[in-house]
């Protein structure tokens, strides 16, 4: 018997380990249904606390579920596959700093415990510590060879530095293992720089009718089918692809729409009028780049990691880490804080993301922060960092949130599921980001995708001229830039601009849903 297990009876043994299969498959009422049984007699079991746990994580509770962790492993301080998951939850609730605290440890206690090191692995990802995570995702394979996730992000590395081919063959050879590896097929859609032949999508087609076939590779193989599909010009059966691998998606991680909404006004709110900020110009060392993904924030990225004196750092999670640290010392969430800061305190936060962020300014004096939903702190980034420049990338909302929701994203992109969600999405980003503009029209800058596709010199020297930066003709010849590039648009940022990127037109009005949840007009040849 699982010796976690002990102390429990034996009907609460049958209904915790049916809530941990549940909670495995997805199944989340019925997780709920089975623990509340156990949890009734025993609501103290480590166990029973770390199964609750991850019911919370994945209603979007994650204090609660990180209360209830801690709790459990108050009880089995040594036990590694607690700090395991302890690390897990609070990388699902985006403190990737303390994640990976915690899976250390786990690491440290058993050597040998291969989901410690391939979660290690994702967090460093996350984290932007790409090296390290090689070493940590390699120890995975070398424990465990057949770990097929490990493998594929170690492929996913070599696609962001640009070795294509090297990271297709290890996809191929994946999933000549396994067939039903969704993660590798998703990683071979996602490299762009191919198409699938018939004979993929009738394997891709088979797999997902594989009973031993998980609810996670179900996802990522419907994504590379509708790739697969939509480059056929079969784009009914793509979209239907699409509908079944979100839906699937959706059940297992529900977005509050309402709560979400709900938070970008108080937000807003509690910056307006701005409150009196860091009292010394700092932050001149940072370009924020904002938006929704999918909107061409890795081009304008790209575009500015070309100059002579720009770092191109990525996806970076040390603004909402470091606001979040705020909440931690003052004991209530982020912005109910706002209102009792001084201009002393807004300095010394800004100096802490400054001081996070000292390594991406090892080799260039200007380092890019593109984290794209940064765009709802802007408020406190400019009372953190009055110096810095903040770029807003838009792009058609139509092309954006089809893109979205082409896009195998993370779990915390939960809004891209459907159309509606979407939309509304997109509206809080509208809204927000015209606040954003009206208050603060000197250090916010609104960059258009299309107007780059159409006058890409004109726009290139406005963007630098915005960012203080003289021009240099290596900007415009972004596609020769060999850097690392750490996001979906890994390819495409390595080609020379393209006018063919509109996708909606070729779904004419099988798209009119979207439109209207856009409140645009239907389809009209």
């Amino acid at each position: 018997m699982n010796p976690r297990l002990h102390g429990l009876d034996p009907a609460a043994i049958q209904y915790v380990m049916a809530a941990g299969q549940a909670l495995d498959d997805g199944r989340l009422d019925d997780a709920n249904r089975q623990l509340s049984r156990a949890l009734a007699a025993y609501p103290n079991h480590p166990e029973v606390l770390r199964l609750l746990a991850g019911i919370h994580s994945l209603r979007g509770q994650h204090l609660d579920a990180l209360r209830m962790m801690r709790r459990a492993l108050a009880q089995c301080p040594q036990d590694p596959f607690y700090h395991n998951t302890l690390g897990s939850l609070l990388g699902t609730a985006g403190d990737y700093e303390s994640a990976i605290d915690a899976l250390r440890v786990a690491c440290s206690l058993q050597p040998g415990l291969v989901i410690a090191w391939y979660n290690l692995g994702v967090m460093l990802i996350k984290s932007v510590h790409n090296d390290e995570a090689v070493d940590a995702l390699q120890r995975a394979v070398s424990l465990a060879p057949g770990h097929t996730a490990a493998r594929a992000l170690l492929a996913d590395i070599l696609r962001t530095r640009g070795q294509f081919d090297e990271a297709a063959t290890e996809y191929r050879q994946l999933i000549a293992q396994y067939p039903a590896a969704g993660i590798a097929w998703w990683g071979l859609a996602d490299l762009k720089t191919q198409r699938f032949t018939e004979e993929d999508i009738k394997r891709m087609r088979s797999a997902l009718q594989l009973p031993a076939t998980g609810d996670d590779d179900r996802i990522a193989i419907g994504f590379a089918l509708a790739k697969a599909l939509d480059d056929s010009g079969d784009y009914a059966d793509s979209l239907a692809a699409l509908e079944q691998a979100n839906a699937i998606s959706r059940h297992r991680q529900a977005w509050n729409a309402e709560e979400f909404s709900g938070r970008v006004v108080a937000i807003g709110a509690a910056f307006d009028p701005p409150p009196v900020g860091a009292p010394e110009p700092i932050g001149g060392e940072v370009i924020f780049i904002v938006s929704l993904p999918r909107a061409g924030s890795t081009l304008v990225e790209q575009i500015l990691a070309s100059h002579s004196s720009v770092e191109g750092a990525g996806e970076l999670p040390d603004l909402p880490q470091v606001l979040a640290e705020e909440s931690r010392r003052r004991g209530k969430p982020f912005p109910q804080w706002v209102g009792d800061m001084q201009p002393s305190d807004w300095k010394r936060l800004g100096r802490r993301y400054l001081e996070r962020t000292a390594h991406w300014r090892l080799r260039r004096p200007i380092f890019t922060d593109k984290l794209p939903n940064n765009w709802i702190y802007i408020g406190a980034i400019r009372a953190m960092l009055p110096g810095a420049r903040i770029v807003v990338c838009r792009r058609d909302p139509l092309e954006t949130c089809f893109s979205c929701y082409r896009q195998r994203l993370d779990s915390s992109s939960g809004y891209t599921r459907t159309f509606d969600d979407l939309a509304r999405f997109w509206r809080d980003f509208d809204r927000s980001v015209r606040h954003w503009t009206v208050l603060h029209p000197v250090s916010v800058h609104e960059h258009s995708y299309e107007k780059l596709l159409a006058e890409p010199e004109v726009h290139i020297r406005e963007l630098l001229d915005f960012c203080e930066l003289p021009f240099e003709n290596a900007c415009l010849h972004f596609h020769e830039n060999q850097r690392e590039v750490r996001s979906p648009s890994a390819t495409q940022v390595r080609q020379p601009l393209r006018q063919d990127m509109a996708r909606a037109p070729r779904y004419g009005n099988l798209l009119d849903p979207l439109r209207k949840a856009l409140r645009l007009p239907p389809w009209r040849p």
